[in-house]
């Protein structure tokens, strides 16, 4: 089974007449790695919400592990996202006047697995992303830049999620807190094994992925626009 299969979606933003995704077929293997490359404004973070069950299209379909997103109500929708997908923000969208602690804590509640994980399992992810478990209490907006990455990072992973999305989380970063942020990345998510999707821009990061994709091959609709002047 793979992890995501796609056939014939469709998505227009609200007020739009033309698609911003149209995608015949798109599928990727359980623990698979894909760079997802695109110029901005050229629907990256559209797909990675279509995919996340933040939005939903208008047509075809669009399956995360054998389930098709669009039969899900908001709530199942919601439930399943926080049992099934992780998700790195580019401005890593840390509740700021929550400890560390707080934040893992959240993520894990709104997920059936939450208890399991609150406790040692948050010191352990810790201890992996090379951060002092003393930072549990830390508030979060006291933390370095760097520090808030990582624990962005062990909150998409505080559930075990068979899906890692990723939206330019080193857009802001210099080359080598960029480098060092995908070491340290694509090293826990070796140790996870987790599917994952991360969109970008920048070409340099392809080679710690499996495979590459570039969206305007995709997307049909991006085929269909006309030429700006």
């Amino acid at each position: 089974m793979s992890t995501i299969s796609i056939e014939n979606l469709r998505y227009t933003w609200p007020g739009s007449d033309l698609p911003a995704l149209d995608i015949a077929g798109f599928r990727i293997d359980q623990a698979e790695t894909v760079f997802l490359r695109g110029a901005s404004g050229s629907g990256k973070s559209t797909l990675l919400g279509l995919l996340a069950g933040t939005l939903t299209a208008q047509s075809g379909s669009l399956q995360i592990l054998g389930t098709e997103l669009a039969s899900l109500s908001p709530r199942k929708r919601d439930r399943f996202r926080a049992d099934h997908i992780g998700i790195v923000f580019q401005q890593f969208n840390l509740i700021p006047f929550l400890t560390v602690a707080g934040n893992l804590r959240l993520a894990a509640r709104f997920s059936g697995k939450g208890r399991r994980y609150i406790g040692d399992q948050s010191a352990h992810l810790l201890e992996s992303l090379n951060l002092d478990p003393a930072l549990l209490q830390r508030r979060a907006d006291r933390l370095s830049v760097g520090q808030q990455q990582r624990v962005a990072i062990a909150r998409a992973l505080i559930n075990e999620p068979e899906l890692l999305l990723a939206d330019e989380p080193t857009s802001a970063l210099d080359a080598d807190a960029r480098d060092a942020f995908m070491s340290l990345l694509m090293s826990i998510r070796n140790i996870s094994n987790c599917t994952m999707i991360f969109a970008s821009h920048d070409r340099s990061l392809a080679k710690y992925f499996d495979t590459e994709v570039e969206l305007a091959t995709l997307n049909a609709a991006q085929a269909r626009e006309p030429d700006l002047v």
